[in-house]
């Protein structure tokens, strides 16, 4: 590290990345490769101009690029002789990587050798698979063992990242208060396949051929609302590419799609004048869906009203409760988040105090570890929706530390509830990722309560959080 703090590095040129100014312009204006319609049932005739007794809302959601951001740098060891090699690494896919492997360095796959060691984790593809190619490609090249351990900068700067996601909604409300159509189309980055499945650095720095590919996961997942609604369509709209290399992300996907739908729902609820729990259960017709939802506005203290609050609209610091539900890819865990906030008016900083989880994972084998897993999803999804974007100029990614990408503190972490619902009678489903899912709208709805205010851009950092609360309201 200290000799390459001495080399008299030139950059060329980056890629052209686009203006980060006008990113979600640019997402909705890149090149469509598919219309891909995943759900349709019924006709969108409600949401002509013009129909009788029934009123039509529509909007936009964005959720902006993240980085894995894993707070130890990636690192990784190789020995590479002329015959075989072995390498040391935190890969999450290291049977996969064996193979990536193989092919870069021109080796037979039995003549490669994939040691898996605990490293800084990550949900999807961090620098762990680069740096551990950076060394085996150095030993190649030195005839030696060699460690390569990536720095904070080249972590932030280079690791893949979670894509933008762009969700235009449009639903219309009869006089009854129910919803009888929705619409949902999302701008989001095709999935290729081919290994690697995300290009790794070295490799295409040093000429090597590998296969491009690009892969965010089943990011179009949870596009569709959980309730009963007589008329829907949801459309994918796959894009070519993505600005920076693409990778999973905690949940890829789910979380910014329920964050549009659940804000969305409660958007719809304020238009009916109608109670943001009770709103959902009218056309929730999952009763496991309908226990968690309830359970959690129970541990909440849930007292039954419209949103926004009705408060002191010259306080200081504005409060409010929100909620939001999710079942997890419509086939897996059942999820319900409320969170209470403070708002604070002068500063626009969101200070969330409490986290209350009702969660229907089927069969639980060890409860202390789901409810682990309940407060991780919950505090880095906090920090997702709060603090992070990747910032980037036309050359590069500028956000390389934690003062420019900022994670959430130890002073932010709320108060969490959790209610755990046991069934023994039932096969166990995932918990590493499905309350990631609720987080953002819950809290994006406990803003509105708080203020009137609807966040639909993420992360709500304070000062978009005053301009919102300056801007003049319809």
């Amino acid at each position: 590290m200290r000799a390459a703090r001495l080399l008299k590095t030139e950059w060329s040129p980056g890629s052209g990345l686009p203006d980060q100014a006008t990113l979600y312009d640019d997402v909705r204006r890149g090149q469509v490769v598919k219309d891909d319609v995943l759900t349709k049932r019924g006709d969108l005739g409600a949401l002509s101009p013009g129909a009788p007794g029934v009123r039509v809302l529509a909007a936009t959601y964005r959720w902006p690029i993240q980085t894995h951001g894993s707070l130890g740098p990636s690192c990784g060891v190789a020995d590479v002789k002329a015959d075989r090699a072995t390498i040391w690494t935190a890969s999450q896919a290291s049977h996969r990587f064996r193979t990536v492997m193989a092919r870069v360095l021109g080796l037979p796959p039995e003549r490669v050798r994939v040691i898996y060691l605990d490293g800084a984790g990550s949900y999807g593809q961090n620098g762990a698979d680069d740096a551990s190619c950076d060394a085996a490609l150095l030993s190649k090249a030195a005839g030696r063992p060699v460690r390569v351990q990536w720095t904070r900068e080249d972590e932030h700067g280079w690791d893949p990242k979670g894509p933008p996601q762009l969700v235009d909604l449009r639903a219309a409300v009869d006089e009854a208060g129910l919803v009888t159509a929705w619409e949902t189309r999302a701008w989001l980055p095709q999935s290729t396949t081919g290994l690697p499945a995300i290009p790794l650095l070295a490799p295409d720095a040093a000429g090597i051929a590998q296969p491009l590919g690009r892969s965010s996961g089943q990011i179009q997942q949870d596009l569709d609302p959980a309730y009963a609604y007589p008329n829907v369509e949801v459309t994918a709209h796959w894009l070519a590419d993505t600005p920076l290399r693409t990778s999973p992300i905690r949940s890829p996907g789910k979380v910014a799609n329920t964050f549009a739908v659940e804000s969305f729902i409660d958007e719809l609820a304020a238009v009916a004048g109608a109670d943001p729990v009770e709103f959902r259960l009218r056309r929730l017709t999952d009763p496991r869906g309908a226990e968690v939802l309830r359970r959690a506005a129970a541990r909440m203290g849930w007292q039954a009203r419209p949103s926004p609050r009705r408060g002191d609209p010259a306080a200081a610091v504005l409060t409010g409760r929100g909620i939001a539900y999710v079942h997890y890819k419509h086939s897996e865990t059942y999820v319900a988040v409320g969170v209470d906030v403070a708002v604070e008016r002068a500063t626009g900083q969101i200070r969330t105090t409490r986290v209350v989880c009702a969660q229907d994972c089927g069969l639980m084998i060890n409860p202390d570890n789901v409810e682990s897993q309940l407060e991780g999803n919950i505090l880095q999804t906090l920090s997702r929706t709060l603090h992070e974007e990747v910032v980037f100029d036309r050359d590069r990614v500028t956000s390389v530390d934690w003062a420019r990408y900022p994670i959430l503190t130890f002073p932010e972490v709320p108060a969490m509830e959790f209610d755990l619902i046991q069934r023994v009678d039932q096969p166990p489903l995932g918990v590493g990722e499905p309350a990631s899912a609720a987080v953002p709208a819950a809290l994006s709805n406990a803003v509105f309560d708080a203020t009137g205010v609807r966040l639909r851009t993420v992360p709500f950092r304070p000062e978009r959080v005053r301009a919102a609360l300056a801007a003049p309201r319809p």
